[in-house]
């Protein structure tokens, strides 16, 4: 294996896609309300909430460990239903040289995809994928879905 890498995951939602992506875009501050147990705060540190150039400061757990990261958020795309982080400071560079979560909403009739990209340079050969973190996305979706659908 190489140092860089992508990971795909997709997970279907059966709850509103716009609420979906609203989320992610404009409310992940809310995120800490829906699942405490995964995310614990949500803070916009410059810019405004669901802009591109805004940074964002996310407190998680993974794997049982209290984590922190700070990102900038690099592109959104309405029309796609996308918002990418990429990471700057925190746990996660640490781990990775560089490290880009990107999400996104297909959509074919009644039916809405999200498709979670993680882009990622390692920092050495012989560190791991970052397969917990593609793990953590697709608990994320689910669980932000299920909260959606009992709205």
């Amino acid at each position: 294996m190489g140092l860089k890498g992508k990971l795909i995951s997709q997970t279907e939602i059966k709850g509103c896609k716009d609420l979906f992506h609203e989320m992610f875009r404009h409310k992940p501050h809310q995120l800490p309300n829906v699942v405490p147990q995964t995310i614990q705060a949500v803070d916009l540190h410059e810019g405004d909430w669901g802009t591109v150039g805004s940074v964002v400061n996310w407190n998680y757990t993974l794997e049982g460990k209290e984590k922190v990261v700070k990102v900038v958020i690099e592109d959104i795309d309405e029309e796609k239903k996308l918002v990418t982080f990429k990471a700057f400071e925190g746990n996660l560079i640490e781990e990775y040289k560089t490290f880009k979560a990107t999400v996104h909403i297909e959509s074919e009739g009644e039916n809405s995809l999200v498709i979670w990209t993680i882009e990622y340079e390692k920092q050495n050969e012989d560190d791991p994928e970052p397969f917990c973190y593609l793990q953590l996305a697709v608990n994320l979706t689910k669980d932000v879905d299920a909260h959606h659908i009992k709205q």
